[in-house]
């Protein structure tokens, strides 16, 4: 008899929000509570005066304020009396933190306190973010490379168990110093969004944007430098030099730091008549733009799994992404996906996929899709995480 546990997942960011660590977040409540367990999520929420949280249910959202600079990041205080006292009355038996700031500091501190044992997973490439910070001056660069090498290296060792979602990421804290044994866990996904998507919607939005013939590119997620779009940009470019541009269309989905240097990209090369740019769209939207689409772009280096690539698989779409060693668990070369390393790359795989019939880029995608909702399903994923948190758990018994 599995003993059912009182978890509380402490994340930064939760729906409405939509970014992969709010997606994983919500899973681990959603399966973990189908299965007994008792979860409570503590997250941020919006700045309300005069209140210190609000809690829906098992949702518990300390409220803070927005930093519009930093994407609209909430940053919650480190430590709240109100909020410390009503997690203590939880009786947690452990607690799962999914960033590195705010509410997942605040979530370390309760841990120490209450000696609750603590998992920690390692979602984010943040080497790939510092130029934020330092706006790429190369001395600085390199200094807070190193900061956030060492910081990591510091988290997973204050954990009681740690996880993180690719061997890719594994090799890299190895590189750091990390020493402390790592779980790799692919984060799974409720794909039912993505499987079972009502093909009339497609059809609807694929009129009232008036791309009837059109074969369809798409780009879709936060739009910020670390993504490289801006050489998915330019690829396509290139190609509509080589085919009829008239029937195709790229569409970017998503808003971020990025929009505005990609809309100059798209003038600067002459692709702005085929390119739409979306904006943000509401999340059960999502699938139906995968499913408009013929294929899904991405010349990202710094995913850590890379979540968009799972569901635009699950939606049977097919994927054309820059090779990366994190993808390498996604897509099978050739058969799930494809891989490109330069343009001459990107555009003669274009080519010959837009040169298949009906009937071949069917049973490509329909393998894909079967092959990645088997593999990362909801229930994969439970049964992966509930071993953690029980080894986690029996280490304070």
């Amino acid at each position: 008899m599995i003993k059912k546990l009182r978890i509380g997942i402490f994340s930064d960011t939760y729906p409405p929000e939509v970014n992969g660590v709010a997606t994983v977040s919500e899973l681990l409540y959603n399966v973990f509570t189908s299965h007994g367990h008792e979860v409570f999520v503590i997250t941020t929420g919006e700045y309300i005066k005069g209140e210190k949280y609000v809690r829906e249910g098992n949702i518990i959202r300390i409220c803070a304020k927005e930093f519009k600079h930093m994407y609209n990041y909430k940053k919650a205080p480190l430590y709240r009396s109100s909020v410390s006292k009503l997690i203590k009355s939880l009786n947690l038996d452990l607690i799962h933190v999914q960033t590195e700031f705010g509410v997942c500091i605040f979530g370390r501190i309760l841990a120490k306190v209450n000696h609750i044992p603590i998992v920690y997973t390692y979602h984010t490439m943040y080497e790939d973010y510092t130029y934020y910070v330092t706006k790429g001056i190369r001395v600085f660069d390199s200094i807070a490379k190193r900061l956030v090498a060492d910081f990591s290296v510091y988290l997973t060792e204050k954990a009681t168990e740690f996880t993180t979602t690719s061997t890719k990421t594994k090799d890299v804290l190895r590189k750091y110093g990390a020493t402390k044994f790592i779980n790799v866990i692919p984060n799974g996904i409720d794909l039912s969004l993505f499987t079972n998507t009502d093909l009339n919607e497609v059809e609807k939005l694929r009129k009232e944007l008036n791309l009837d013939g059109k074969f369809i590119f798409l780009i879709l997620g936060r739009l910020a430098k670390e993504k490289s779009n801006d050489i998915v940009l330019k690829n396509i470019s290139a190609l509509a030099k080589e085919i009829d541009r008239d029937k195709v269309k790229l569409l970017i989905v998503g808003d971020g730091p990025d929009k505005e240097n990609l809309e100059n990209i798209a003038k600067e090369e002459g692709i702005e008549d085929i390119t739409m740019f979306i904006g943000k769209v509401p999340h059960e939207m999502v699938s139906v733009y995968y499913h408009l689409a013929d294929m899904f772009l991405s010349a990202s280096t710094s995913e850590t799994q890379g979540l968009t690539f799972i569901e635009a698989m699950a939606s049977e779409t097919l994927v054309l992404a820059k090779r990366d060693e994190c993808l390498l668990e996604v897509i099978i070369p050739n058969k799930t996906g494809y891989f490109f390393d330069t343009q001459d790359e990107f555009i003669k795989i274009v080519k010959m996929i837009m040169s298949y019939d009906a009937e071949e880029l069917k049973r490509i995608k329909k393998e894909a899709s079967e092959l990645i909702t088997e593999k990362y399903s909801a229930e994969k994923f439970y049964e992966s995480m509930l071993h953690v948190y029980l080894r986690a758990v029996r280490k304070f018994w």
